[in-house]
């Protein structure tokens, strides 16, 4: 299906074809259903270009694994409104006929408030197919359903596909109660097959990195799409606004001269918000990509160190191995290099780190520290740190937005090493010692891009002595 003009709207406004999947409840199956519809609409030749509401990292990595496209993470509370408008619009803005946007939703669909699949699809005029299992009922479905369908008169939910159906009995029934009471429009019935199931662990499904469906199981979950699931129907449900509004001034500054930032980015670290990185090249930085796992030395010419989170504690044993590299960012931080580490990546500076088995592996060392494995949550949640003090995100006083989501806990901190902001439960966090900073929280910088500025401004600052 084609763009269609706007004529209602100023010149630069097209409309795309697009639609929020959302779930019932967490489990419901919508990330295989988005999945195997990115990768049914992709081998027809359309354009998709996949987003994820929520902070969620592994998700858009599976959208990218399938479509080949960057996928933003949309998030109300995290992001913004702003950010969100302009990301859906950048994203899909210019790309010409066959474009479509989907965007995965998190959770059950009004699940999180301002943060929810359904105040996204209302803030972004977004038709909705909401996605049941039907695995455990037949006709009650309909009442799901119907109470979805009146909870919220804004929220458009225009298609439904009913997920792990087991037979053309079970089919016949949910159709007849459905067609006599409901009003959004049935796009299909999926049937049970774990074939297209996609392994998980502690944090959740597997990276689209480690390609957890392979050439033949994709394929056949295109296959199982394009007979189950009526997509003709699915990109004729509605469209979205898109602009090439901008909608505020960026407070970044342009630069004629940029700070090369190195990025650790492999398996181990590879929790990063995409939008995160283009905001920091647009700061100003130039990224070098780089592998604690495998390189023995960091960047030539690198000016600060960036470590995301990840998953640190399934290659503790072959990180702790790597000694040259452990030495050179201990190095590197001991002799004022300014470091910014996340979650895993604040594991990954700490002294040592225990594993599940109680086992401890030696790490670089940066932070007097020792963390350790948990086999249940630890903690949960969106957090706005508020600065204590003047540092290197920005001024005392000043929010950053993001989350935190971990099984480890921090068994062992010397008490000395001063911290630079506290959360909303009064925790101070953000621990700091010399020009190195770390925490359990992932920022998002799509709110507060001015604190990027004033990252970039205080390692020029640093340079100069």
């Amino acid at each position: 299906m084609m763009p269609q003009k706007d004529t209602a709207q100023s010149s630069f406004d097209t409309r795309v074809p697009s639609f929020l999947i959302g779930g019932t409840t967490s489990g419901s199956g919508k990330t295989t259903i988005t999945l195997g519809i990115l990768a049914a609409l992709s081998a027809r030749g359309l354009a998709v270009q996949p987003f994820k509401c929520g902070p969620d990292f592994i998700d858009p990595s599976l959208h990218r694994m399938v479509t080949g496209r960057i996928s933003s993470n949309l998030d109300l509370r995290m992001c913004g409104p702003e950010f969100c408008r302009n990301t859906f619009n950048r994203r899909l803005f210019g790309q010409g006929g066959g474009v479509v946007g989907v965007v995965e939703g998190v959770m059950g669909l009004f699940d999180g408030g301002l943060s929810s699949s359904a105040a996204l699809a209302t803030a972004l005029d977004m038709p909705v197919v909401l996605v049941i299992d039907a695995r455990s009922a037949a006709e009650s479905v309909a009442a799901v359903l119907k109470g979805f369908e009146v909870y919220d008169p804004q929220v458009q939910i225009r298609g439904v596909i009913f997920n792990r159906v087991g037979s053309e009995r079970h089919v016949e029934l949910i159709r007849g109660a459905v067609e006599r009471s409901c009003q959004a429009r049935i796009l299909g019935f999926f049937p049970r097959d774990t074939r297209f199931e996609i392994p998980d662990r502690h944090l959740g499904l597997h990276m689209g990195e480690e390609s957890p469906l392979d050439g033949i199981q994709l394929a056949g979950l295109v296959a199982a799409v394009e007979k189950h699931i009526d997509l003709d129907g699915l990109l004729s449900l509605g469209t979205s606004r898109v602009s090439n509004q901008v909608y505020s001034h960026s407070p970044l500054k342009l630069r004629g001269t940029s700070l090369k930032l190195a990025v650790a980015r492999d398996m181990p670290f590879c929790f990063y918000y995409e939008d995160n990185l283009t905001i920091l090249e647009k700061a100003g930085f130039e990224l070098l990509m780089f592998s604690p796992l495998h390189d023995q030395r960091l960047p030539e010419g690198m000016d600060a160190l960036y470590l995301g989170g990840g998953y640190p504690e399934l290659h503790a044993s072959a990180l702790s191995r790597n000694v040259a590299m452990r030495t050179a960012i201990a190095d590197w931080a001991k002799g004022g290099g300014v470091v910014h580490a996340e979650c895993g990546g604040f594991m990954y500076l700490c002294e040592e780190l225990i594993d599940l088995d109680g086992k401890a592996h030696a790490m670089a060392g940066v932070f007097p520290a020792t963390v350790k494995m948990q086999s249940r949550l630890s903690r949960l949640g969106y957090r706005q740190p508020r600065l204590r003090k003047d540092c290197l995100w920005g001024k005392k006083g000043e929010v950053l937005y993001g989350h935190e989501f971990h099984y480890s806990v921090i068994e062992r901190m010397d008490p000395s090493v001063e911290t630079i902001y506290q959360l909303e439960d009064g925790r101070s966090e953000g621990f700091k010692v010399g020009n190195a900073v770390g925490g359990y929280i992932h920022f998002h910088f799509g709110q507060t891009e001015k604190n990027v500025d004033a990252f970039y401004n205080y390692i020029m600052q640093m340079q100069k002595g």
